[in-house]
């Protein structure tokens, strides 16, 4: 499989933050509002790759007009949590990133807000494996658009984007990216052009080696 650029989702592709999500949202929650519920692990679970405004309604409606600060706000404070705390990144990451980016240039596009792609970066060490990245926090575009973006941007002419769910495949056919399913991940998929267990797979992958994956 020929690829000139590749271009990955970051929760449930690269990293699973979820645990340290639903902790930086109760620590803002109870400061916020005494007594506050917050989300748990598996609240934040099913909400990962949503937007901003998806999120609102899936998880904080019951705050009413107060719904929207609060999750912002939430989503604002986690940044710093998850700099300090970071996600559990996903085995073989390291080795995997440092083999791509060798060979070819690595892109994030995520559905999060401003900073958060800057938190994983940062936390992971891997930030010189990648070549740009854009969310939808930084640009008010969704995944689609933001995928186009880096593709017009450095000129690719055949990109590849790994995600985990139906949406990211959604997003990777809009903007004309074969589409890699990180089956490891969060979701599932409906027709995608290959199929991984485990990152480790998706250099052989892309060599041409792997095509029993298509």
């Amino acid at each position: 499989m020929y690829t000139d650029g590749v271009l990955f989702d970051l929760d449930g592709t690269l990293w699973d933050s979820c645990r340290v999500v639903a902790e930086s949202w109760g620590v803002t929650l109870r400061r916020l509002v005494p007594g506050a519920v917050p989300p748990g692990t598996d609240d934040v679970r099913g909400i990962m790759g949503m937007t901003a405004p998806q999120i609102v309604r899936a998880l904080f409606s019951q705050y009413g007009e107060a719904a929207k600060t609060l999750a912002l706000t939430c989503m604002r404070e986690e940044n710093a949590y998850i700099a300090a705390h970071g996600g559990k990144l996903y085995p073989g990451l390291e080795e995997t990133l440092a083999a791509l980016s060798a060979r070819v240039p690595l892109f994030i596009v995520s559905n999060c807000q401003d900073g958060y792609i800057q938190c994983f970066l940062e936390s992971s060490g891997l930030g010189g494996c990648f070549r740009d990245y854009e969310c939808e926090g930084s640009t008010g575009l969704d995944k689609a658009e933001n995928i186009a973006l880096l593709c017009r941007r450095h000129g690719l002419r055949r990109p590849v984007y790994v995600g985990d769910t139906r949406s990211d495949e959604t997003a990777a056919r809009a903007a004309g990216c074969t589409f890699v399913h990180a089956a490891y991940g969060f979701g599932t998929a409906d027709a995608p052009d290959a199929v991984i267990e485990a990152l480790r797979e998706l250099p052989e992958l892309l060599t041409g080696e792997g095509e029993k994956h298509v």
